[in-house]
């Protein structure tokens, strides 16, 4: 039941990420007061695709697209946040910290 409401926290932060902005799984850990539960986060990712959560918009801590093989098709999430307007090279986000939205500092 806790990973359930953990989970439902974590859906929670993500749908406040704006639009062309992005955040990481540490970063939404550590506002949850989870800094250690960045995988965590990641496993909600994983599992937050069928409940309208823009998943696309959290990356590692530099920025690297590593939850992109959990998107259907190829290079989804890739495209997903360049038609947002943010960059992308090599799966990673070009000037990832202009780009970066920090939820402790938003919300």
């Amino acid at each position: 039941m806790e990973e359930t409401n953990f989970f439902d926290k974590v859906y929670e932060v993500a749908k406040q990420i704006p639009y062309g902005r992005v955040t990481s799984y540490g970063a939404i850990a550590k506002y949850l007061g989870a800094a250690r539960s960045a995988r965590m986060v990641g496993w909600a990712m994983n599992n937050s695709l069928a409940k309208d959560v823009p998943a696309h918009r959290v990356v590692n801590r530099v920025g690297v697209l590593t939850g992109k093989h959990h998107f259907d098709g190829t290079n989804v999430m890739q495209q997903l946040l360049e038609n947002e307007g943010i960059p992308i090279k090599d799966n990673q986000i070009v000037d990832f910290q202009k780009y970066f939205w920090d939820p402790a500092q938003e919300l």
